[in-house]
C-alpha cells in the first residue's frame, strides 16, 4: 500500500481544496515596524504640544505660545517628508492625528485658559472644551474624507490654523486678563475658531504648490522677505493667522452672494418668459 492510499479520503479532500492565493496569505501579515523619519517629526509635534501645556500650567505663556508655532511647522514637514520619501502608512496617519489633538486641541485650549479664560470660571472651562471638541471632530472628519474632497481646499478651518490664531494672539499680548469683564472677548477668540473647525466653510490648503519644480529667483527672494517680516515683529504672525481665518469666511460669503444674485437673475428671466407667453 502506498502513502497516497494510506491517507485515504482525507488526502483526497485536501487535494480538492483550492490553493490559497499569495495575496490571501500576505494580507494577514501585519508590519510591526514603523517608518522612523516621518514618525520622528510627529513625535516632535507631540513634544511641542506637551511642552506648551507644561509651560502654560507654570504661567510662562511667552515660552508656551511659540511652541504651537513650532508644532505647526513640524506638522507641515512630517506629511511632506512622508509623501516625498514614499513612507506614508495608515499608522502614520493615525499617529499624526493623535499628536495633532494634543498640539492643536488640548495645548491651545489650556494656553488660552491660563491666558484669559480662567477669570470666567465654568464659562471659561466650557469655551476651552468647545475648542478641544472642535479640533477632535475636525481631525476625525478629515481622516474619513481623505481622498473624497477637493485637495485644493480644507473643509472647515484646519486645526493648526485655529491653534495659530490663539498662539499668535497670546504671543503678541502675553499679559493676559484677570477680570471677568476684560476676559469676555477671549470667549469669541476661542469659540469662533472652534466652531469654524467643524463648519463646511472651505479654506485653501496650499497642497497644490509643487515644491520640487523649478522656480524663478524672485520667488526665493519673496520667501526671504516673508521670513524677515515674520521675525521683525509679532504683529505679522497675528496678521497672517487672522488673514487666513478671514479668507475662508470672505470666500464663503462671496460665493453665497454670487449664488443669490444668480438665482435672482434666473427668477427675472423666468418672470419675463411668463409675461411674454401670456402676451402671446
Amino acid at each position: 500500500m502506498n502513502k497516497h492510499d494510506a491517507d485515504g479520503p482525507q488526502s483526497r479532500i485536501r487535494i480538492l481544496k483550492p490553493a490559497r492565493r499569495y495575496s490571501d496569505k500576505t494580507s494577514r501579515r501585519f508590519r510591526r515596524g514603523v517608518y522612523l523619519l516621518p514618525s520622528m517629526f510627529t513625535l516632535a509635534n507631540m513634544f511641542c504640544g506637551y511642552a506648551c501645556i507644561v509651560y502654560s500650567m507654570r504661567g510662562e505663556l511667552e515660552k508656551a505660545a511659540p511652541l504651537i508655532g513650532l508644532a505647526i511647522i513640524v506638522d507641515m514637514l512630517d506629511g511632506r517628508v512622508a509623501r516625498m520619501t514614499g513612507t506614508t502608512s495608515e499608522f502614520g496617519v493615525e499617529f499624526d492625528s493623535l499628536a495633532d489633538i494634543i498640539s492643536f486641541g488640548v495645548a491651545p485650549a489650556i494656553l488660552a485658559f491660563q491666558w484669559g479664560l480662567h477669570p470666567l470660571g465654568r464659562l471659561g472651562w466650557a469655551a476651552g472644551f468647545v475648542f478641544v471638541a472642535g479640533a477632535a471632530i475636525r481631525l476625525a472628519r478629515f481622516n474619513i474624507q481623505a481622498g473624497t474632497v477637493d485637495k485644493r481646499y480644507f473643509v472647515g478651518l484646519p486645526s493648526p490654523a485655529a491653534a495659530g490664531v490663539l498662539a499668535s494672539t497670546i504671543f503678541f499680548h502675553p499679559a493676559g486678563f484677570e477680570s471677568p469683564a476684560a476676559a469676555l472677548p477671549v470667549l469669541a477668540l476661542v469659540i469662533v475658531p472652534g466652531l469654524l473647525m467643524v463648519s463646511n466653510i472651505r479654506f485653501y490648503s496650499f497642497k497644490t504648490i509643487d515644491l520640487q519644480s523649478r522656480r524663478a529667483y524672485p520667488v526665493l527672494a519673496l520667501l526671504a522677505l516673508g521670513l524677515a517680516l515674520i521675525t521683525a515683529h509679532e504683529i505679522m504672525l497675528v496678521a497672517m493667522s487672522y488673514t487666513y481665518l478671514a479668507s475662508g469666511i470672505v470666500r464663503w460669503a462671496w460665493s453665497r452672494l454670487r449664488r443669490h444674485g444668480h438665482e435672482e437673475h434666473e427668477d427675472e428671466l423666468a418672470t419675463k418668459d411668463t409675461k411674454f407667453s401670456k402676451g402671446v
